[in-house]
């Protein structure tokens, strides 16, 4: 007979048949390295349809998996208030920060150092309250550890929340300038949709092919680009999206033809940093609804890489 839920665990109920339980806690209660889920279900801290969970199980649709509180809870990372990050605007709800690249956004566990989130904790300890975990500290959005420019913290549960909703909705504004390889006269998009490779992980695909789609559990993905500016061996150009899958620009203008200048993953040609910076932000504020543009100046690395 299955166990009684505990009173004390989270809930969700499973919308995608077929995926990997790890892979959906980390989808649902992220950021959560692949070590961390595994502890999780291996100390017993999962429980589907009221169940211990086994590792590997694959989950059917409706399936309700709840999590132990105790399970998730994590200790902050460290602070560290000297990483040389700029505020680009705050106010009680929420903080824009100018991410450098190179940098990671979010820690993935206590004990990493060097991430966005270790300084947000610094200065803004309530961060640390507002995400899902004190390892985002408040982040409402990811930036890859190579891409530079605007990203955006909450400062309360409330705000975050609020936040998180407009991302799901697409109702947020998200302008980028790339330097990618190769000349383009015109403007252009590209609409397939985006999955995990399926034998490398740190890799994502375009699947131009509905049933490979399919089989691979693609997410719909948007992205359109014009150029702005040419530059030595490329175009430097404006990128808009309204989906947020992972690696999105990047695994879209590689399939385009032209790669981003440094994201040598995707086959970009080499320079000192990946060419990627998220120029502009726009959002509804969470407190009053004002519509918020938040910018980020292109950094000189644009006009000399």
């Amino acid at each position: 007979m299955p166990e009684r839920p505990r009173a004390d665990a989270m809930r969700r109920i499973c919308n995608t048949p077929g995926v990997r339980l790890d892979r959906f806690l980390a989808a649902n209660w992220g950021p959560l390295s692949r070590r961390h889920t595994r502890e999780i279900i291996a100390a017993g801290g999962v429980r589907v349809n009221g169940t211990i969970a086994r590792k590997g199980l694959s989950l059917r649709d409706g399936d309700v998996v709840e999590v132990a509180a105790d399970a998730l809870a994590a200790t902050a990372p460290r602070t560290e208030p000297g990483l040389a990050i700029a505020v680009l605007y705050e106010d009680a709800e929420l903080i824009a920060l100018d991410k450098p690249a190179g940098l990671p956004a979010v820690a993935l566990r206590p004990s990493d150092a060097g991430t966005v989130a270790n300084f947000l904790l610094a200065y803004a300890p309530e961060t640390a309250d507002a995400g899902r975990t004190p390892l985002e500290a408040g982040l409402v959005h990811r930036l890859d550890s190579g891409t530079s420019g605007v990203l955006l913290a909450a400062r309360t549960r409330e705000a975050w929340m609020v936040l998180r909703d407009q991302f799901r909705a697409r109702q947020v504004g998200k302008r980028y300038v790339a330097w990618i390889d190769g000349a383009i006269a015109g403007p252009g998009s590209v609409g397939d949709p985006i999955a995990h490779h399926p034998r490398r992980p740190r890799l994502m695909v375009v699947c131009a092919e509905p049933a490979r789609a399919a089989r691979l559990g693609a997410r719909p993905a948007h992205t359109r680009y014009r150029p702005l500016a040419p530059r030595p061996g490329g175009t430097l150009v404006e990128v808009q999206i309204e989906t947020g899958v992972r690696h999105q620009i990047r695994v879209h203008l590689a399939a385009a033809g032209h790669p981003v200048r440094g994201d040598v993953l995707y086959g970009g040609s080499v320079a000192p940093r990946m060419l990627l910076h998220a120029v502009e932000l726009t959002i509804r504020h969470p407190a009053d609804g004002r519509t918020l543009r938040i910018a980020s100046p292109l950094p000189a690395a644009f006009d000399t890489a």
